[in-house]
Order: C-alpha cells, then structure tokens, then sequence
C-alpha cells in the first residue's frame, strides 16, 4: 500500500482519539460504520452492534473529566478495503473534578489496541476497537498473591 493510504488510516485513526480526548460525541459516531462493529475496552466484556458500542464511548466521556492518549509502537497493514491498525496507547486521565473544581488525581495506564477500519466512499470507518491492558511487573505479583489460597 501506498505511503498515502497508510497516511489516511493514520489520520483517521488520530481522529478517532482526538475526538475522545475532547469528548466530541458526534465527531466520535460519525468515526464508525453504520453496520455491525464491535468494541472491547480493558476489562469490559465484547460490545456488538452501533448502539452499544457508542453508548459505552458516551458513558466513558461522562465519567471522565480529562484523558490524552500518546499513541506508540503504530503499526498499519491493508488488504483491499480493510486495515489494521495496532498501537500502544500511553494514557493518561483524570477523575472527576472534586467541590473546588480542582481535577482529580491523574493516572497512567498502558494499553495495546487493535483498531480495525474498512474503507467506504467516506473514507476510513472504525469496525472494531479491541483495547488490552498491558500487566506491569507489579500487576503480576499483585495477580499472584490474589490467586494464592491463605
């Protein structure tokens, strides 16, 4: 593929995550496929179908009151109307602001994702988000004792 086809998968990828980043509710529905797509973020069970799917985006923008996503480790590959788009995402969010306005503590988080487009006279179009959280040294440990019987 194409230098320029890359460039416009990247593109609409970026736009899918600046769109959260602002809370953009219609900038983000007008990033998906109108037909089945699916999502999976860390932790949440598989979302099928338009309505779920964006319902969760909107339940995400309403609990969260900042999140930035530095994208590393960005990979593309195309096969005829299809893309794949697997990245790292460095995040970085914030809970809700306290009675003072000031924010809540922010938190770091890695997660690999798995962003998959299909081209349509529009342009790129999400069909489906897989989002794994990425186990830091310390998680595994921590899985460890859980699991070891008292």
């Amino acid at each position: 593929m194409s230098g320029d086809g890359y460039a416009d998968v990247e593109q609409a990828n970026t736009a899918f995550y600046e769109a959260l980043e602002r809370g953009d509710f219609e900038a983000l529905s007008a990033l998906w496929l109108d037909d089945e797509i699916s999502c999976i973020h860390p932790g949440w069970p598989v979302l099928s179908g338009r309505g779920e799917v964006l319902r969760s985006y909107a339940l995400i923008m309403a609990n969260t009151e900042y999140i930035q996503f530095f994208l590393t480790d960005v990979k593309i590959t195309e096969a005829a109307d299809t893309a794949v788009l697997t990245c790292t995402e460095n995040i970085l969010s914030g809970g809700p602001a306290d009675a003072g306005g000031e924010l809540g503590p922010l938190m770091g988080q890695l997660v690999v994702a798995t962003n998959v487009f299909r081209r349509t006279s529009e342009g790129w179009r999400l069909w489906s988000h897989h989002g794994s959280p990425v186990l830091t040294e310390s998680d595994d440990e921590g899985e460890t004792e859980e699991e070891t019987p008292a």
